[in-house]
């Protein structure tokens, strides 16, 4: 059984389009990661500022090496693209 995780965004002003772009080069990497199923990005209709990435993982282990083997200096560059603290989860 695959597990889904849901990743919330919510980008610093003026930084949408820029936040938006970073995550959807990130599902390069996360979709060559080992055990990712799929990966997606979506931007909210009505409020530009908030994205979800909506990622499946063959299990929770699988994406948290992927989190692990990420370039830590690629994703703290991206921070100032964030608003707020971003939200995850784990779905059956």
């Amino acid at each position: 059984m695959t597990i889904t995780r849901i990743n919330e965004f919510t980008a610093a002003d003026g930084k949408e389009a820029e936040l938006f772009e970073f995550l959807q080069e990130l599902t390069v990497y996360i979709s060559n990661s080992a055990g990712n199923v799929s990966c997606e990005v979506l931007k909210n209709q009505q409020n530009a500022s908030y994205i979800v990435v909506i990622e499946k993982w063959l299990d929770e282990a699988a994406h948290k090496q992927s989190l692990a083997n990420y370039p830590a200096e690629k994703m703290q560059a991206a921070m100032s693209l964030i608003g707020l603290p971003p939200k995850g989860e784990y779905f059956l």
